[in-house]
């Protein structure tokens, strides 16, 4: 087993060598790298020493480490097509849009409090600096990047994300890494790519309903894991079910699942990876809270993927830059066919935003937004979390989630959640019904809430309400 010092060493130059950092460029400081790897100094300062030795990286007086200004970039081999799909699956068909429909148009009004919303408070992102990056880049936009910044997309964002996922533990190429019109996008585009109609998706249970409505738009059929508040989805679970089944795609979120908001442990990530490998089934990771944790970066199951079988999608939508649908796919052995399918579905994603994004990222300052959102998410949890045990009845149980802006929220045996929603509706406030999450229309005494706003007393006596809407219903029904 290499030594940590060794593996750091060896993804930082994997990372050279293939040009996600280039010659010239400063590297994270020992600091830096060791709070976001949650690693001793001593350690990084070894692998910086052996990377040195090594020629890779140099030191310059008062000011840092840096690429070897002499090294060059090897040139990159394209990645291989994905393997022929699997037939004939004998699971769920998926049927959740009209809800899901209904709920989202109630969150549209700005009078309903929106505790059934999926989306934080605008009011979080730094959205007048994201708008002088975009007056800024499309002034100085170099006419040929209209045609040069087709996908994959902007090569300097990709090099940005790469450099990320490479402070997180994560080694990703940029040749790898397709821009997307969001995250939902890349997701939707991963799902092209591996699936035909009538295929076998294995999904958490309960998920996210944008991936049970990508799933009834293409045709294919859920089979559902069961999925913790506290681990994640059920590796064992999975395992019996690749036994069993033709699943032709995995599609999880492993960091503050949605709704559950649960972080699946690390060993669990490795496991994941390593039974997904056995069988030879692609992962769409859906990763897009991963900046918005409370403690320690959590890393995502891409960092464990060696064999490309693992397709991470994310975006700036939660934790930059709202509006602008700027995400991304690192996919793998599956880069070349997925670059093809945006052609074929959009052709390009935003110039502007990708050079917007691109522009805020260089003049630096991310970290420090982040850690702000950060602040102001954890703060905004303790408010709801505190609301909640004070105002709602007996009965109900809430997990406290280590990041992301959802509460998974169980309600006393035999309520209906989906006759709470109309109710709240009308007195103002809304909240996402369980049965959303599920392709058998499961959760019926489950709420997800959204904490992703300013905790103010209006969002407190919605809370109120809420808990008397819950009391009278207990009471009605027995």
């Amino acid at each position: 087993m290499r030594s940590l010092y060794r593996q750091l060493a060896d993804d930082f130059a994997a990372s050279i060598r293939d040009g996600t950092l280039k010659a010239g460029e400063r590297v994270p400081s020992v600091r830096e790298l060791s709070r976001d790897r949650g690693l001793s100094p001593a350690t990084v300062v070894h692998a910086y020493e052996l990377l040195e030795a090594d020629g890779f990286i140099e030191t310059r007086p008062r000011s840092g480490f840096y690429v070897s200004a002499a090294w060059q970039a090897a040139p990159r081999a394209a990645a291989p097509r994905p393997p022929a799909p699997r037939r004939e699956p004998r699971t769920t068909r998926v049927d959740v849009s009209e809800l899901v429909f209904q709920v989202l148009e109630s969150v549209r009004d700005r009078d309903v409090v929106p505790l059934g919303s999926a989306f934080p408070s605008p009011m979080l992102f730094p959205l007048g600096r994201l708008a002088r990056c975009l007056s800024t880049g499309a002034r100085q936009m170099d006419p040929w990047s209209t045609l040069d910044d087709l996908p994959p997309g902007s090569a300097e964002l990709r090099s940005q994300i790469a450099r990320r996922y490479l402070r997180s533990g994560s080694r990703v190429s940029q040749d790898e890494i397709v821009v997307t019109s969001g995250a939902l996008e890349g997701l939707n585009l991963c799902l092209q790519v591996l699936t035909r109609p009538g295929d076998i998706v294995a999904i958490e249970s309960p998920a996210f309903y944008g991936c049970l409505q990508a799933i009834e738009a293409l045709r294919l059929r859920a089979i559902e894991i069961p999925t913790l508040p506290d681990r994640g989805a059920d590796v064992g679970a999975l395992a019996r079910i690749l036994d069993r089944h033709p699943v032709r795609a995995c599609w999880l979120m492993t960091n503050f699942q949605n709704p559950l908001g649960a972080l699946m442990p690390e060993e669990s990530k490795k496991d994941l990876v390593k039974l997904l490998e056995k069988h030879t089934v692609p992962l769409i990771e859906d990763d897009v809270y991963a900046e918005l944790y409370f403690g320690r970066r959590p890393k995502p199951a891409k960092a464990f993927d060696r064999s490309g079988l693992v397709l991470h999608c994310s975006s700036f939508s939660k934790c930059l830059a709202p509006g602008y649908r700027i995400g991304w796919v690192a996919a793998g052995r599956f880069a070349t066919a997925l670059q093809r399918r945006k052609i074929m579905s959009s052709l390009s994603t935003s110039i502007p935003a990708q050079d917007a994004i691109t522009l805020y990222l260089r003049e630096g300052g991310y970290e420090r937004h982040l850690a702000a959102l950060r602040r102001a998410l954890a703060s905004q949890q303790a408010a709801a979390l505190e609301s909640l045990t004070r105002h709602m009845p007996p009965g109900f149980r809430v997990v406290r989630p280590e990041g992301g802006y959802f509460l998974w929220v169980e309600l006393a045996p035999g309520l209906d959640a989906i006759a709470i929603h109309q109710q709240a509706l009308e007195q103002g406030l809304s909240v996402a019904p369980g049965p959303i999450f599920s392709a058998k229309r499961q959760f019926r005494s489950y709420l997800r809430l959204n904490y992703g706003h300013e905790w103010s007393p209006a969002f407190d006596a919605a809370i109120r309400k809420l808990a008397n809407i819950l009391r009278t219903a207990a009471r009605a029904a027995g």
